[in-house]
């Protein structure tokens, strides 16, 4: 159960942990054995507790169209998609900024021999 609670957006190992521990379920129980009495604990934890998948995405998403209204710093990497806390991206984000494009000279080659 304790990586099955993973799968969820929001919640890590140390959290599902928690919420294992706090609805008195066995950390190592299997999710297909569990009764649904349990399953019903679980989720009635989760809810009261924390903020998960669709709430969290909405505010995440919220949190950053609220720095580029702002015009922060932040925002404006945001914005241009590139790292936002102060990697270095002369030679790394290849992640962030996508597939590498180099440019040549400029100059096309010539189509017959002189």
């Amino acid at each position: 159960m304790e990586f099955a609670l993973t799968y969820i957006y929001g919640i890590g190992p140390a959290r599902a942990r928690e919420i294992l521990a706090e609805a008195k379920i066995d950390i190592n129980k299997r999710s297909d054995v569990l009764t649904e009495e349990e399953a019903n604990r679980i989720k009635e934890t989760i809810e009261k507790t924390y903020r998960v998948e669709g709430d969290l995405r909405r505010e995440t998403s919220m949190n950053i169209k609220r720095l580029k209204d702002i015009g922060a710093y932040r925002g404006d990497r945001h914005k241009k998609n590139l790292p936002a806390r102060g990697q270095t991206t002369k030679t790394n984000a290849r992640t962030k900024r996508g597939k590498r494009v180099t440019v040549g000279s400029g100059r096309k080659k010539s189509a017959e021999k002189t």
